[in-house]
């Protein structure tokens, strides 16, 4: 099976990838966020993509999701792996952790979030209970443990609009709704997979604590220095984990 990986903020390219080719991929939905990547990593065959283009020009409610899952597909792409920055809603958590999330509330709007809404053909109706694939996440956590990577095994993920960071008073609700992390790209990404018969699975890198939890504002610079320590850590996951997929 094929394995892509698509990167957030902070995982631009994906170091440990031996390249052997780019494509450039167009389909009915567009064109996805760049060229796809293809390479090994340890020894095994992935295609890498960049969720928010060359140079992160592409805010989190422009992605064109639908266009970056569907040229996975295209590809031969049969299971995902995202990467996503995240903040900590969770007193638990702290910057550089690693959660893996089996659950997700959406508060996104006006984003293009299905391939079945066309006049053309018929109502679909997708199942979203376990919005991440078990398997895929149980072999990464069991990658984690066997190789002493500490990580949160569970996590709700609240996906916001951005691309602006929210307010106290948001994040609280979020919290009473029962999330523990929130980011901007989490959706309608994972519901795109499900619906193409993608397997899917997430490595949430917490960068900083949410809006009103340190009591300071977010400082972006203080973010990008935690994230890449973050993301250095899934990378050496995925080197880890991917061969056992």
């Amino acid at each position: 099976m094929l394995t892509g990986i698509i990167g957030g903020s902070g995982l631009a390219r994906l170091e440990g990838l031996t390249i052997t080719h780019r494509e450039v991929i167009r389909s009915e939905y567009g064109e996805p966020s760049g060229a796809l990547t293809f390479g090994q990593m340890s020894g095994t065959d992935i295609v890498f993509l960049n969720r928010h283009g060359p140079g992160h020009i592409i805010p989190p409610h422009r992605v064109n999701y639908r266009a970056n899952v569907h040229g996975m597909k295209q590809v031969g792409v049969e299971r995902i792996i995202a990467i996503n920055a995240v903040g900590a809603i969770d007193d638990g958590l702290n910057p550089v952790d690693l959660v893996i999330p089996d659950q997700i509330i959406d508060y996104t709007y006006a984003r293009e979030h299905t391939f079945f809404g066309s006049e053309d053909g018929p109502v679909k109706h997708v199942d979203f209970t376990c919005p991440y694939t078990p398997e895929l996440r149980r072999k990464i956590i069991d990658t984690a443990a066997q190789n002493n990577i500490s990580l949160t095994p569970t996590g709700t993920y609240a996906a916001t609009q951005g691309p602006r960071f929210e307010t106290a008073a948001e994040i609280n609700r979020m919290e009473r709704d029962g999330a523990t992390i929130v980011g901007m790209t989490g959706m309608p990404e994972a519901i795109l997979a499900r619906e193409l018969e993608l397997d899917y699975a997430m490595i949430a890198v917490v960068s900083n604590a949410a809006a009103g939890r340190s009591g300071e504002e977010i400082s972006v610079d203080e973010i990008m220095s935690k994230l890449q320590l973050g993301m250095d850590k899934s990378r050496a996951l995925l080197e880890l984990a991917i061969p056992q997929l």
